[in-house]
């Protein structure tokens, strides 16, 4: 039996009108499944959806991105590129042609040759060899230059400026000071004046060389076959030689040791030595700086140079104490380029000598007290500014480094 059930005309979404009456009978009504949706379900039941899905995704793809190249193909690459043009671009490469003049199989080898076995020898930085000199070379001192700096502009060491220059500086790097000429050496070693009776033995071996190293530096001019015997060579008295690789003693010219038995031991070295025999305080054997102020100014100790001291640095006028207790030995000028100079042995096998003071505190054959006064820090002698000379001497050590045993 069908019964009729009247309902409103109206319109589905998708623009499709309802029937005016449904058929509703006991029968199901025949369903009818689109052709894709079958399809998809049978995906479903085989448990292909995940692959299916990928091979969509890919297949999408493409299809954007063959849209995407004819879209730039038509709108973009279509100014004055013909087709011509377009042919050739896209075209295989031609082979390089190979120049008549070329090696054909070495050609061939190379490109079998893998680039990260190809090493770089190429350098951007290129350090040129210093050429030798051997010519003597004139320098004028400049304010603010030392020993050190002017034999490091010519790659020399410091004790070849002194063995250069005797005559001007005596050993004594103190001695420099602005406007003097001195005498550079090509090479590290000593300036020699010939003399009238010598030999080239003898004056090799002084200076701890062979003959032959004299002879054969082109930088003094001699020739063998008018040299004669080395023991009486035909050398021209007065001649300067270069002698390589040579050295000597220093002539050293600070205060020797002052006992206080016999400080007139001193006179030599000026008015300030003491005349009377002294006795006193002795020291303890423990040093203390000798002034307010603790940097090295200009000199360190330098046996090398033959500067067996410390210059430290300081204003003019600065207190300059006693680094231990003692009798004062030498009190005054030094005419050796000190100025003014106080030496005080500490009775302990130890003494310690004060240089270049502005002024003196105290006198001969006075006992002191560590960390007394004795003078002011000054710039007298041989001087380029304020600073104090300070040695420290010992009966067993000698001229000794006064940074290891200051306090």
């Amino acid at each position: 039996m069908t019964e009729i059930i009247p309902h409103p005309t109206s319109e589905l979404p998708d623009g499709l009108p309802f029937i005016d009456n449904l058929n509703i009978s006991d029968e199901p009504p025949e369903e009818t499944t689109p052709l894709w949706l079958s399809l998809w379900q049978n995906i479903q039941r085989m448990g292909l959806t995940e692959q299916a899905m990928r091979i969509g995704t890919g297949l999408a793809s493409i299809t954007m991105v063959l849209i995407a190249v004819w879209v730039m193909n038509s709108f973009f690459l279509t100014g004055n590129v013909t087709n011509a043009q377009k042919a050739d671009f896209f075209a295989p490469r031609a082979t390089p042609t190979i120049l008549p003049e070329a090696d054909p199989s070495l050609i061939k080898f190379a490109a079998f040759v893998p680039i990260e076995n190809i090493q770089r020898l190429a350098d951007m930085h290129t350090s040129l060899p210093v050429k030798p000199r051997f010519e003597i070379t004139k320098y004028i001192v400049q304010k603010g230059d030392t020993i050190f700096a002017i034999a490091g502009k010519f790659n020399l060491k410091p004790q070849t400026i002194l063995w250069g220059n005797y005559n001007v500086l005596a050993d004594n790097p103190h001695y420099l000071k602005p406007g003097q000429e001195l005498t550079i050496l090509p090479i590290d070693g000593v300036y020699h004046e010939w003399h009238a009776g010598e030999g080239l033995n003898g004056v090799a071996k002084f200076y701890g060389v062979s003959p032959d190293t004299i002879v054969d530096f082109l930088g003094n001019g001699l020739k063998r076959e008018t040299l004669g015997d080395f023991t009486n060579p035909n050398i021209e008295p007065g001649k300067m030689l270069i002698v390589p690789g040579g050295q000597r003693e220093f002539v050293v010219w600070s205060a020797p040791r002052i006992t206080r038995k016999d400080p007139a031991v001193a006179k030599i070295f000026g008015p300030g030595a003491c005349a009377g025999v002294s006795d006193g305080t002795i020291g303890g054997g423990i040093f203390l700086w000798p002034t307010p102020d603790r940097f090295i100014s200009g000199f360190d100790y330098s046996p090398d140079t033959g500067h067996y001291a410390i210059d430290i640095g300081g204003q003019l006028n600065n207190g300059v104490f006693a680094s231990d207790g003692g009798v004062i030995v030498y009190a005054g000028w030094n005419d050796y380029g000190y100025g003014n100079v106080i030496v005080i042995d500490h009775g302990n096998s130890w003494q310690t000598l004060y240089a270049h003071l502005n002024s003196i505190s105290v006198a001969c054959g006075q006992s002191v007290q560590q960390g007394g006064v004795i003078g002011l820090l000054g710039s007298t002698g041989r001087s380029t500014g304020p600073h104090l000379h300070f040695e420290m001497r010992s009966d067993t050590y000698g001229r000794v480094n006064p940074n290891d045993f200051l306090q």
